[in-house]
């Protein structure tokens, strides 16, 4: 692939996305996490604006674009210090899963919604006992005549207290053992037998995450989005642009941290010039601004193979991308905090609620450690090591 700028389209889009993301800023992101408010008026205006559904077809409200444009939403809105996490799992995973795989119901019912903002999905995978290791997932769904009936877990589930269903990955029950071939499920969040329960968490975000029980959840056949003997493939085009989203929203995160720490050490001065004119705070900002930049490139390559339509291409550089992006940003944020001594600590400055919101990125919603896994497996052609 041969790098080309932006278009004249998505430059447009990118700076009508930060000015309306400054126009709410880090200070209302903190001041919903620190009163139990969600980002209600923030995330509605993003929707009628167009930008949350930007990835989804035009016949269903969307923009007709794809996961490129809707990786620059992320970015632009986390770089404002009011990362949405929510884009990366309502419009990015469940709404390309039901895009690609739904029914026409479905996707009338649905895409709609997700596209304005009106409606918002969940994404329940990650298990208490499966961790990274999808293929011991143990949510089962059997048949009992034409409907489904199911059971399980589910663990770090983001925004189900503002979802209105959650897109669920199980397996038939008569695969339970062996490869995991995944078949997924709209549960709604008001279904019998299905139930939520919040885990405190030491993180200023308005967005919570919850454990989820499901006790004989009966839904209707219609339940079934795409089939279920799909395999991966329908995974794929949720987890491709969940990782090409956690990437743009660590590089925004990133970016946030840069532009608040070079606003600061150009004017700090302690004794004769100001401390970013000296090496030991320039470097560390230097050398996050070089990696930011290229994990954006592998994240807007990871963009364009998923929007192409090649999921396993997109699937190397959207994993790759998303390391990048997110060691970048750790590193980002760590320095500005350390720049600024003290002050990177209060509230005023508002960098230290991203000490642990940067550090997620390095363990959701994959771990570093599962993408060298990946890298060494898959793109090196080392043997599996467990």
């Amino acid at each position: 692939m041969t790098y080309t700028p932006e278009t004249p389209e998505r430059a447009a889009l990118r700076e009508a996305v930060s000015a309306f993301a400054k126009k709410y800023g880090h200070s209302y992101f903190a001041e919903c996490a620190r009163s139990g408010r969600k980002t209600d008026e923030m995330w509605l205006e993003a929707g009628k604006l167009g930008f949350i559904g930007v990835n989804l077809p035009e016949e269903y409200g969307g923009g007709g674009a794809g996961m490129y444009e809707l990786s620059i939403v992320m970015e632009e809105i986390a770089a404002a210090g009011t990362g949405l996490l929510m884009l990366v799992v309502s419009p990015a995973i469940c709404g390309n899963v039901i895009a690609r795989f739904g029914t026409d119901e479905q996707k009338q019912s649905w895409l709609p919604g997700l596209a304005d903002g009106t409606r918002t999905m969940a994404f329940g995978i990650t298990e208490p006992d499966a961790g990274s290791n999808s293929h011991k997932i143990t949510t089962t769904a059997r048949r009992d005549g034409s409907d489904w009936i199911l059971n399980g877990r589910k663990v770090y589930i983001s925004g189900v207290d503002q979802a209105d269903a959650v897109l669920i990955v199980g397996r038939t029950e008569d695969s339970k053992t062996g490869k995991l071939k995944p078949a997924l499920f709209i549960v709604p969040t008001d279904a019998p037998n299905f139930e939520y329960t919040q885990i405190e968490m030491e993180l200023v975000n308005p967005e919570k995450q919850f454990q989820l029980f499901l006790d004989d959840v009966r839904l209707p056949a219609n339940a079934l989005v795409g089939s279920e003997d799909a395999a991966l493939s329908q995974l794929f085009a949720g987890l491709n642009p969940e990782r090409i989203m956690a990437a743009a929203s660590a590089i925004g995160m990133g970016r946030y941290a840069l532009d608040k720490g070079i606003a600061y050490v150009s004017e700090r001065t302690v004794w004769k010039v100001p401390i970013g004119g000296h090496q030991a705070i320039a470097h560390p900002f230097a050398q996050g601004k070089i990696q930011l930049e290229m994990a954006k490139l592998m994240m807007q390559k990871a963009a364009s193979l998923y929007d192409a339509g090649d999921d396993w291409g997109a699937a190397e550089p959207a994993n790759m991308a998303k390391y990048a992006a997110a060691e970048a940003a750790v590193a980002l944020v760590d320095h500005a905090v350390h720049s600024l001594g003290g002050n990177g600590l209060t509230t005023e400055y508002g960098l230290a609620p991203m000490l642990s919101l940067a550090r997620i990125a390095r363990v959701a919603p994959v771990s570093r450690e599962m993408i060298l896994n990946f890298v060494s497996q898959t793109s090196l052609g080392l043997p599996k090591s467990y």
